[in-house]
């Protein structure tokens, strides 16, 4: 080969193109790996690096060599991948005169490092690619792919970046599968930078997509319900809920119990949340830091709360001494179980809700507090008594019924003036509506009969 290749350096420029061309498919067509790699590194270190040569006919060759991969040329895949990393090193200090076939080199390798599941070292591969010249509409596809890569390798903070890139790409004449793909890529960083809300009502609106396959749209709408499930505790989370529930594929999925459950403002279980744990990812597994502010305030007003425990109704009690939620998880299940306390009672105790939610009672005056500041629970603290009063979340309550699919319902009850005298009398009259479901569902059931009127 390095007679040839000696030969080609006293022809005419004007055949030197058609030289070099023949030698390079000659050097592919050899049986043996170890000649082909040798023999190709050989014609483009003449074709690319030797002045005498030019850069036309280096482009012709390193074109046809792209070519010749992407036809089968090397079908040994180790042997491809040896020739592209060692093409891309040859050509990469003239790099900008080579950019189409650099850029075309890095994508077939890009494509095999994905097939052996190196996901860091793929996009890595795809972020020297050069794009200043290239269609806003390519440019979109690759910022996709290098989020969905990096998304792979849970390497979300650069992910995010790319994803802002692509953001400003996107535009309505964007075509359907590029943009079903930044819509996944777009739920997926906002479930990684724990968005949970935005998350779940991305991918449950993916799992509508006919484009889908039936077993990723599954997936997504599994995903949709796991994000829900860790959204902060609230009206916005009740409207996901609520669609979630509406949706009557979600009581095939094994976390349907727990989504239910939220749903209905059911206190949750140590077993159930055990259970709906081993399903998350590891991100989504991720231990939370309590502010300072926090533990002083949980462990100031426990205090009192210990001294009144040692005289009150919790004499003889342990209290405990969580001071707080310790993962994503624990905090949307003590959340909920909040918010689920404030349908049962009117009022409650810091000490009593302490108990309830395996928290300090200051912790859980503190838990209280922040979701009232932040509009998610309708109630008041009295300090003094240390009690915590629950309102009526009817707006939410609202939510949750039209998003279910119930639409504008018109109750009208006589107005007595007391709210307590009415709240107690939706209290009975929704426990006789449950009693009167109970009874029906046991009677479709043949479980139940009545005797007949004498």
């Amino acid at each position: 080969m390095d007679a040839k290749l000696a030969q080609l350096q006293s022809i005419s420029q004007k055949d030197k193109a058609a030289g070099y061309l023949s030698l390079l498919s000659e050097a592919l067509a050899q049986p043996d790996a170890g000649a082909v790699a040798r023999d190709v590194h050989a014609v483009l270190e003449a074709a690319l690096t030797q002045d005498h040569v030019g850069i036309v006919v280096g482009r012709q060759v390193l074109a046809e060599l792209v070519s010749g991969l992407a036809g089968g040329a090397a079908r040994d895949r180790d042997l491809k991948k040896r020739i592209v990393e060692d093409a891309l090193a040859i050509a990469a200090p003239r790099g900008v005169s080579f950019e189409e076939q650099v850029n075309s080199l890095r994508f077939q390798l890009a494509d095999l490092l994905e097939e052996e599941e190196d996901w860091s070292g793929s996009a890595h591969i795809l972020t020297g690619i050069q794009l200043e010249h290239a269609q806003d509409e390519e440019k979109l596809k690759v910022y996709i792919r290098i989020v969905r890569l990096l998304l792979e390798e849970e390497d979300s903070v650069q992910a995010e970046t790319y994803y802002k890139r692509a953001a400003l790409l996107v535009n309505a004449k964007t075509d359907r599968e590029t943009s079903l793909n930044f819509k996944l890529c777009q739920a997926r960083i906002n479930d990684y930078t724990r968005k949970f809300l935005e998350a779940a009502s991305r991918y449950h609106e993916l799992s509508w997509a006919g484009e889908v396959d039936e077993e990723e749209r599954s997936i997504m709408l599994s995903s949709a319900v796991t994000c829900a499930v860790l959204a902060p505790a609230g009206p916005n989370r009740s409207r996901v809920l609520a669609s979630l529930c509406r949706d009557e594929r979600t009581t095939q999925l094994p976390s349907y119990n727990i989504l239910s459950k939220m749903f209905l403002d059911r206190i949750l279980r140590l077993a159930e949340v055990k259970e709906f744990e081993a399903t998350l990812k590891s991100h989504q597994l991720a231990r939370i830091a309590q502010s300072s502010n926090d533990r002083l305030a949980a462990s100031a007003s426990s205090d009192a709360d210990d001294g009144a425990a040692e005289t009150g109704a919790g004499a003889g009690e342990a209290v405990s001494t969580r001071t707080g939620p310790s993962t994503v998880l624990d905090r949307a299940v003590l959340e909920h179980n909040l918010l689920a306390s404030s349908k049962i009672y009117n009022n409650i105790t810091f000490y009593g809700l302490g108990a309830l939610l395996d928290l300090t009672p200051g912790a859980a005056e503190t838990m209280a507090r922040r979701m009232i500041e932040q509009g998610r629970l309708k109630g008041s603290i009295d300090q003094v008594e240390r009690l915590i009063w629950f309102e009526d979340s009817k707006e939410e309550d609202d939510a949750q019924g039209k998003a279910g699919g119930l639409g504008e319902v018109d109750m009208h009850t006589e107005d007595t003036g007391a709210p307590h005298t009415k709240k107690w009398d939706m209290q009975i009259r929704m426990t006789a509506a449950n009693v009167e479901s109970i009874v029906q569902h046991l009677a479709d059931k043949n479980l139940v009969t009545f005797a007949a009127a004498s």
